[in-house]
């Protein structure tokens, strides 16, 4: 009996700085890339955005991670950070200067949640609607 190989998940940790959004753009631009997904314009919004959240209102060093789901070979991006707040995309306010941006995620990818991590603080993952191939 062989043991099934288990692909490597692409994975990327960052210090919090104004630098790390970038750095996460970039790297889902690579991995979209190396899978053949030519449109990666929604995948560099999405994760900019999720790790914006984790530099701004997360704690310590942020982890972001790539992979395609088994269920037709979706992308995934998740965002893990050591803070316990939890986001919310809130009401629409037209006179914020701000907070957009979960609302606006929300409507480009198929899903997205937050789950507790047992060591303490939280994934943030987002689920694409397609692998754009």
């Amino acid at each position: 009996m062989s043991a099934a190989l288990v692909p490597e998940v692409p994975t990327l940790v960052l210090e919090p700085s104004d630098r790390t959004p970038r750095s996460a753009r970039t790297f889902l631009a690579e991995w979209f890339r190396e899978w053949g997904i030519a449109d990666d314009h929604v995948g560099r919004l999405v994760v900019c955005e999720l790790v914006t959240n984790a530099w701004k209102h997360g704690e310590g060093p942020i982890v972001v991670r790539l992979f395609l789901d088994a269920r037709g070979g979706r992308p995934v991006v998740e965002v893990w950070d050591a803070g316990e707040g939890r986001p919310v995309a809130g009401p629409e306010d037209l006179a914020a200067t701000s907070g957009r941006g979960l609302r606006l995620m929300a409507e480009l990818v198929e899903e997205w949640g937050v789950r507790p991590l047992n060591e303490g603080g939280k994934v943030v993952w987002a689920r694409f609607r397609a692998a754009w191939r």
